[in-house]
């Protein structure tokens, strides 16, 4: 059984930092490409960050400079070090797994961690 669980939100000032954490099971972590999405109230799900499983990063344009994507696979875990957040930044951060292979895709989602940026 594949399961994704975040870690590491909560509630933080403007300026603040939070460090989110995805520990994967069931799955050949190495393999994997690991991203971040978030979804604010009322607008769609978008990519913050990915990692592929050679080590490639992508951020999207809003989080360049401020948010960093890891990964250890010796501890089947991706990271998000998130700093200088603002209050935009307020949403449910999902850690997404997949895989790409002879024309199939497989796509394992977290539940969900909850980051309210407010003073």
């Amino acid at each position: 059984q594949v399961q994704l669980v975040e870690s590491g939100g909560g509630l933080v000032q403007p300026g603040g930092s939070l460090r989110l954490s995805c520990a994967a099971s069931g799955i050949r972590f190495s393999i994997y490409a690991m991203d971040w999405y978030r979804q604010a109230p009322e607008k769609q799900r978008e990519l913050v960050a990915a990692i592929s499983s050679i080590g490639s990063i992508n951020y999207a344009d809003s989080v360049k400079g401020r948010f960093t994507i890891s990964r250890d696979n010796a501890k089947n875990t991706v990271y998000l070090q998130m700093n200088s957040l603002k209050p935009e930044d307020t949403a449910v951060y999902y850690c997404n797994a997949e895989y790409r292979n002879r024309g199939r895709t497989y796509s394992y989602w977290g539940q969900g961690t909850q980051v309210t940026v407010s003073s």
